[in-house]
């Protein structure tokens, strides 16, 4: 009896294990122009029968939403005020929040960090008091409105960089730094007596084993504090499957942090592979079947450092990359939500 005790008390602790584990997994979304497409009247389905789209998301298993945050766009909408309301709508129906700082008043990414139009002609002492500033005041107001998020990005795809000039990499690694501690620090002050957010540096170089080791090597002689890595994965873009795994396996052995493939998505219709053979084929099959081999990557990554993915705008209808997203022309959801049902429902 004695024996059969022991492992009834070893079963029920490795459950509780899991059941921790799955609570703390993240199953994400970037859906920063669902609000806009919603506010213009687009309608979003599942089973033919319109639907809020976090209502999609959250009966399939989503648990994470990520928000893009532009300092003063003038084209799109994700200003401070458009993301609250939407983060508001998210936290509402039980998500947690990653907020996703560019730095800029458009996409920031490896091809371009432009500076705030309000921040140009500044030193670089200038930049980084603004930088602080800026995160501090938007994170107060997120926690006035009761919004705070879980985890915040310092920056999008901050491979080559941020806020060029000023911290252009590779030739401005002390620079970058500077504006990496500014952001931090300002999140960090934003808090009061509240709980600190997780910390995400993300870059975008998913299956580029050499390039991550490069860049987070060259990070952590700066003494940065931060809590998670970020990547990107795009396969026309970064490699194969193999890269992939072989890129985070490493990643997770080395630098022992958390890890999300923070951005990943795939085409339902032919859009990438036209001239060259592709890992899955570009239909709806083909899309669900690329997410699936992704996320068994995630979850074999060593030591438990896998702790999610996200699909980077699944909900964009009508926009140049709508053919990555989750719903098709007519607005009708395809296979690809149900992804996660097995692994949440029971």
């Amino acid at each position: 009896m004695k024996k059969l005790y022991k492992l009834t008390l070893v079963f029920a602790l490795s459950l509780i294990c899991f059941q921790m584990n799955s609570q703390e997994y993240m199953i994400g979304a970037d859906l920063s122009f669902a609000k806009e497409a919603e506010d213009n009247g687009y309608a979003f389905k599942e089973n033919k029968k319109s639907k809020k789209v976090v209502e999609i998301f959250r009966e399939h298993g989503y648990n994470w939403i990520r928000l893009r945050l532009f300092h003063s766009p003038t084209e799109l909408p994700n200003n401070l005020t458009y993301t609250i309301n939407l983060a508001k709508e998210a936290k509402q129906r039980g998500f947690k929040f990653l907020l996703d700082y560019h730095y800029s008043d458009t996409w920031a990414d490896p091809a371009k960090q432009h500076v705030p139009k309000a921040w140009e002609g500044k030193t670089q002492k200038e930049i980084e008091n603004l930088v602080y500033e800026y995160t501090k005041e938007t994170l107060e107001a997120f926690r006035k409105a009761n919004v705070s998020p879980d985890m915040v990005q310092i920056g999008n795809e901050i491979s080559t960089g941020m806020l060029w000039p000023y911290g252009k990499l590779p030739e401005n690694w002390d620079n970058f730094a500077a504006l990496l501690k500014a952001g931090i620090n300002g999140v960090y002050a934003s808090v009061a007596n509240n709980s600190v957010p997780k910390i995400m540096i993300h870059i975008d170089k998913g299956g580029n084993k050499e390039f991550t080791k490069y860049f987070f090597d060259k990070l952590n002689t700066y003494n940065i504090q931060f809590d998670v890595i970020g990547q990107s994965y795009y396969p026309w873009w970064h490699g194969s499957l193999l890269d992939l795994k072989d890129c985070l396996h490493y990643t997770a052995l080395r630098y022992d942090k958390d890890i999300v493939l923070v951005e990943t998505a795939y085409n339902y219709a032919q859009a990438e592979y036209s001239s060259k053979p592709a890992p899955f084929p570009e239909t709806p099959q083909g899309q669900k079947d690329f997410l699936e081999e992704v996320h068994k990557i995630i979850l074999g990554i060593p030591n438990n450092k896998g702790k999610g993915i996200f699909w980077w705008e699944p909900a964009a209808p009508n926009k140049s990359f709508s053919n990555r997203t989750y719903f098709d022309k007519d607005g009708n959801v395809l296979p690809v939500i149900t992804v996660f049902d097995k692994y949440v429902r029971y």
